[in-house]
């Protein structure tokens, strides 16, 4: 069942998920999204242009941040808004041949406000890796009914 804005309150939590990455889904994006920007697969380039390494794309990370939001709300077209800041790009190890994620994205939501005469709800994510928040200020808006 959908939730709806009635149940919702200020600062309740609405859970979290941890994202294990790879390269094969840096690869695998970049071929959805049409993103083939070296710093995203080539060790040497990446190092070379002063990064820690190869490094999730930011949309990649966006996206897959505010796939808690729509689990939660049960339909994606309810997301009306989500905006955020990068803060650190997401280094992800080389880890193909062995059963480890590259990176682990660890995300938590919460109801940062109410809105009832828009019916609307705004979710704060925390969006963690490697320690570090990765994105800044992420808030998506969702429409319930």
């Amino acid at each position: 069942m959908n939730p709806t804005l009635a149940e919702l309150t200020v600062g309740q939590d609405l859970g979290s998920r941890r994202i294990e990455v790879t390269r094969t889904d840096l690869v695998k994006y970049a071929g959805a999204s049409g993103d083939f920007n070296p710093i995203h697969w080539n060790e040497a380039f990446a190092t070379g242009v002063g990064l820690p390494g190869v490094i999730a794309h930011g949309m990649f990370t966006m996206g897959a941040a505010v796939q808690l939001v729509t689990d939660w709300a049960g339909d994606p077209a309810a997301v009306v808004d989500f905006q955020t800041r990068f803060s650190k790009p997401v280094p992800v190890a080389d880890t193909t041949g062995t059963p480890d994620a590259g990176a682990v994205i660890e995300v938590s939501a919460a109801v940062g406000a109410l809105d009832a005469d828009a019916g609307t709800a705004r979710v704060d994510l925390t969006v963690v890796a490697g320690g570090q928040k990765v994105l800044m200020k992420a808030q998506a808006v969702v429409r319930l009914a």
